[in-house]
């Protein structure tokens, strides 16, 4: 039955504008609950409109479910709603009082392993289930090394179905030790656990009575308080240079400005900064936006910056510290996830989009593949495959202005895109040799 006191339109956001957003993916294996976990999400949270609940409660008695099946929210597609899974990244947006968050529901089969690589990568957050009835499957592990691969700096390990095995305090204490063990090897900085049921909603929003000896907290209370400031880069002054403004307009006469998303560090009015790829130097005259000036600028705002000096400056090119610059080279290594039905072919020429610039790219080298649900090298020198996950060697032919992934989500990321079809085949993470 519908809650008596359920309102009849998502809370208005309105007031919301200024919070933090959270960005968090969902994995997990295939049937362990994600698509069912974040319409309980919504529903509790009272973050869905009184039509969208009609529809689901309509498609749910047509395919003959006695209760509403919350896992239709997400699983937009018909495909997915026929099959009961998911197939594409499904982005849901809603806010509480606390704190805004998109969220990216991801595929748990393996041949869809580049649509999770896609909704993880902006990630703040990593939600991965585990059906409480089968532990630590293969299929997770995957997922917890790619949340590692790509730096997802929290993880939380939600154990699913508590209710299918009478909410065993043992049950979720063997998985958490069996899952702890698996986290010794990957590179992931907090992780939580939690023993939930989506289905009845027990640890989603609210606290569980059927769990009493669970004294942590509920999902939500963790996504609305868990510290994501730090996750940016504050140090590292970056900004790829996505046009130049000039406005042609009397008051504006001589006005020029560089506009680009802050990709690290803070710039002040006054900073000396050095501009890539000439490294002329000048400093910040003016900080600006739509609605105004600024006195500086951080990640991940989005601004248009003045020089003091005129100097030629284009798209691609990185406004940055003169003393603390990127790496600036042709040749790099990348941990690259192969998306491409069509095999990686060595030696050919790919289009590389990394920040604002494009540039064109050969492979040189390709050092090794991973098998990920042994966590070790699987083989070295083999052209990738569809979801191949692997180090190689790229050569530009002029610089990137880059630094490794770990230290920069941003400007350590790239993709590969294939000339002629203008596909994208391949996401890539820098790697410095020196980290």
């Amino acid at each position: 039955m519908r809650d008596e006191n359920y309102q009849t339109q998502s809370q208005n956001t309105d007031g919301y504008l200024d919070m933090e957003l959270l960005r968090f993916t969902t994995a997990g294996s295939v049937d362990d609950g994600k698509s069912t976990l974040i319409g309980r999400l919504l529903y509790d949270s009272k973050s869905i409109f009184e039509d969208q609940l009609d529809s689901i409660t309509q498609a749910s008695e047509r395919m003959g479910n006695v209760e509403t099946n919350l896992a239709l929210l997400t699983d937009g597609l018909r495909a997915e709603r026929e099959q009961g899974i998911t197939i594409d990244v499904a982005y849901r947006y809603f806010a509480t009082p606390k704190r805004k968050f998109i969220i990216a529901d991801t595929p748990g089969h393996i041949q869809y392993t580049r649509n999770m690589v896609t909704g993880a990568s902006t990630a703040n957050a990593a939600i991965v289930l585990i059906d409480a009835r089968n532990g630590v499957l293969e299929q997770t592990k995957r997922h917890a090394y790619i949340a590692s691969l790509l730096q997802i700096p929290h993880v939380l390990l939600c154990v699913n179905k508590m209710d299918l095995v009478d909410h065993s305090q043992q049950r979720f204490e063997e998985i958490k030790a069996d899952f702890e063990k698996v986290a010794e090897k990957l590179d992931i900085s907090d992780i939580r656990f939690i023993p939930i049921s989506a289905k009845d909603g027990d640890n989603v929003v609210e606290k569980s009575e059927k769990m009493t000896w669970y004294n942590g907290p509920t999902l939500l209370h963790l996504l609305e308080t868990i510290e994501i400031t730090s996750d940016k880069n504050y140090t590292d002054k970056r900004i790829p240079v996505q046009y130049v403004i000039r406005p042609l307009r009397d008051e504006y006469h001589d006005y020029r400005g560089y506009a680009g998303r802050v990709a690290g560090g803070v710039f002040k009015k006054g900073d000396e900064v050095a501009i890539l790829p000439s490294g002329l130097t000048s400093k910040v005259k003016s900080i600006t936006d739509f609605e105004g000036e600024y006195d500086e600028a951080y990640p991940p705002m989005s601004v248009a910056i003045e020089l003091e000096d005129d100097i030629d400056i284009s798209r691609g090119d990185m406004i940055a510290d003169p003393k603390n610059m990127p790496n600036a080279t042709q040749e790099m290594d990348i941990m690259l996830n192969w998306m491409s039905e069509k095999p990686m072919t060595p030696g050919a020429k790919y289009i590389v989009k990394h920040t604002s610039s494009e540039v064109k790219c050969k492979i040189t080298n390709i050092k090794y593949r991973l098998d990920i649900n042994k966590l070790e090298i699987k083989d070295e020198g083999v052209a990738f495959e569809l979801n191949d996950i692997g180090r190689i060697t790229i050569k530009t032919t002029k610089p990137l202005f880059w630094d490794s992934y770990k230290r920069n989500r941003i400007t350590g990321s790239l993709i590969l895109i294939e000339e002629g079809t203008n596909n994208t085949v391949g996401a890539g993470m820098l790697i410095d040799p020196n980290e």
